[in-house]
């Protein structure tokens, strides 16, 4: 089920070059080796894709914005926008690469700075029929400044290779590994670190994942779970049925030294995260399932549904996953048809207490009477789990977020939490793609001791931060 292939020093295409002029922490600044932190001067950073993006006149090229953190949060005057149009990045802008819209990040050279991954899956291999590359973009003092495109060993049948994408430490051994899914089969790889710039990595594996859970491969979520330290991977997709319909359906497997290897199922859905919601030592499996609850969708529910299932020593716990919807006593509004609750999730410690809470994208919620305004959820986490208890609800209209509920804006399509301004609780960044039909914008949102806050609330979109306006879905991913 799994080879294992070792890399030679050229297996790796490397084109180095300045995407943009950065300050330096300073000439000998160490970096901070913060998870998130592209340019190492101890604050972290987010990076926003705007992936249907017209770029070089190609429409749906892509691009991403990559905006830097400070002692008072992002800095819209301190960005990047990078492409594949920007010098020092393989290839060229084609017309629905897609350019963006699977991010991830993580240390792969071990220098202490984090760099940003790419999956271009819609990327065409030449005039072959595989598709799909992975680009790195190496993080440094002065910011992402060069990038390299995984070219060997890769699978043997590539279709849209990077559908998926996540880094963690799959086995144990104190390097981030990049494991990214592949529509063909086998349909997931882990290239092992640490990665270097000149494109040597210790090993790769594939891994027949569908063939191990008995399902699809569409998303892929990294997290340890039972403690241990080696990441654990979770894997997202769907399982035809005798009826000929689709069932949603998530597995578990397991890191380890000896590899990934299949550990149990539970919740399916279309999002998840992996934190220790309940402060235990363990992380815990959240699950989003934004679609309505039916045979196909059993962990789904009225307007939605998200699902916890605790961590424990062995794995996962023997204690009852706990499923919550905007009908759960504490959760502020209704459980409506269609609403999409759990359509993106997010973690992060948004009070200080040690518990790390969940942030509920609700992209197609009605605020009033507008259709699909959209809204996200932040859900506290506690010594006895994830509860509704303590939940804020934000949309446009909330007092203090500027802008105004709209049609179809789908406010919370994404969302992201993370500790920008290092005050030891996770600020919250959300995004409404369809703001000003299809530009795009981002929000962000501060954090005080009791949590998310509107009070100071901020929004951008492509023009703030220099990058090309028009349709582009700004902020369809956030990633740091």
């Amino acid at each position: 089920m799994r080879k294992r292939t070792l890399l030679l020093a050229a297996a790796l295409t490397v084109t180095a070059g300045l995407l943009s002029a950065l300050p330096a922490t300073s000439a000998f600044a160490a970096p901070s080796g913060l998870s998130g932190d592209f340019n190492g001067d101890g604050y972290r950073d987010v990076a926003v894709a705007a992936p249907i993006a017209k770029v070089g006149g190609k429409t749906g090229a892509g691009y991403v914005a990559v905006v830097y953190g400070t002692a008072s949060g992002l800095d819209t005057g301190k960005r990047q926008i990078i492409s594949q149009a920007t010098d020092g990045i393989p290839g060229v802008p084609e017309s629905y690469d897609y350019f963006g819209d699977r991010l991830t990040t993580g240390d792969l050279d071990d220098d202490g700075y984090t760099d940003l991954i790419v999956g271009v899956h819609a990327e065409r291999i030449g005039s072959t029929d595989d598709s799909g590359v992975l680009t790195v973009i190496w993080g440094g003092s002065t910011g992402l400044k060069s990038a390299t495109d995984l070219s060997s060993p890769l699978p043997e049948n590539r279709n849209e290779l990077g559908w998926s994408v996540a880094t963690g430490d799959f086995d144990g051994d104190g390097d981030t590994d990049l494991a990214p899914a592949n529509i063909a089969y086998p349909d997931l790889s882990v290239f092992h670190g640490p990665i270097s710039r000149t494109g040597v990595a210790s090993y790769a594996e594939s891994i027949a994942a569908s063939a191990e859970a008995g399902m699809g491969v569409d998303k892929i979520v990294a997290g340890r779970v039972n403690g241990d330290d080696a990441t654990d991977l979770l894997i997202m997709g769907q399982q035809d049925t005798d009826s000929g319909y689709y069932r949603t359906r998530s597995a578990l497997f397991i890191g380890g030294a000896d590899g990934l290897h299949l550990h149990g199922e539970l919740a399916g859905g279309y999002d998840a995260v992996i934190a220790d919601v309940n402060k235990d030592g363990y992380g815990d499996i959240v699950t989003g399932n934004f679609m309505e609850k039916s045979a196909a969708e059993p962990d789904g529910g009225l307007g939605g549904a998200v699902t916890v299932t605790y961590g424990s020593d062995s794995g996962l716990s023997t204690r009852a996953p706990v499923r919550i919807t905007q009908d759960t006593a504490g959760v502020p509004g209704a459980a409506e048809k269609g609403d999409g609750f759990g359509w993106s999730l997010a973690a992060g410690d948004t009070n200080g207490d040690g518990y790390a809470d969940i942030a509920v994208g609700i992209e197609n919620e009605a605020v009033g009477s507008v259709y699909k305004a959209g809204s996200f959820a932040v859900l506290r986490g506690s010594a006895s789990g994830l509860t509704g208890s303590g939940a804020k609800v934000f949309s446009q209209d909330s007092s203090g977020v500027p802008g105004t509920a709209e049609r179809l804006d789908n406010f919370g399509s994404a969302v992201h939490l993370t500790d920008i301004d290092g005050n030891g609780r996770a600020e919250l960044v959300a995004s409404a793609v369809n703001e000003n039909t299809g530009d795009g914008a981002v929000w962000l949102f501060k954090s005080t001791t009791s949590g998310i806050t509107a009070t100071g609330a901020r929004t951008f979109g492509a023009a703030t931060v220099g990058g090309p306006t028009g349709d582009a879905y700004f902020g369809d991913v956030l990633a740091g």
